[in-house]
């Protein structure tokens, strides 16, 4: 995970391992209850960790984006404007 500050806010970069995403399918892990694989690990999990952090990022007047990492995962970057204080 990574911070900086962004000339009118701030920005968090965050990257996984797993699988190797299609870049033409990373618009599907936004949508509800979607995943390309199956689930690994113990956790049950229902799908709805992305598309719940798009909507807080949007209802919050910032900007999401995701890139498939060539080894595998995603590394997804968040910006959100500052409060003008």
């Amino acid at each position: 995970m990574k911070t900086g500050s962004l000339p009118d806010g701030v920005q968090l970069t965050v990257a996984n391992s797993g699988q190797q995403v299609p870049g033409d399918r990373v618009p599907e892990l936004f949508e509800p209850f979607r995943r390309l694989h199956d689930r690994v690990g113990t956790g049950p999990g229902h799908g709805l960790g992305l598309s719940i952090v798009q909507s807080v990022v949007t209802a919050h007047g910032g900007q999401l984006t995701a890139h498939p990492l060539p080894e595998g995962g995603l590394e997804i970057q968040v910006g959100l404007p500052g409060t003008g204080n």
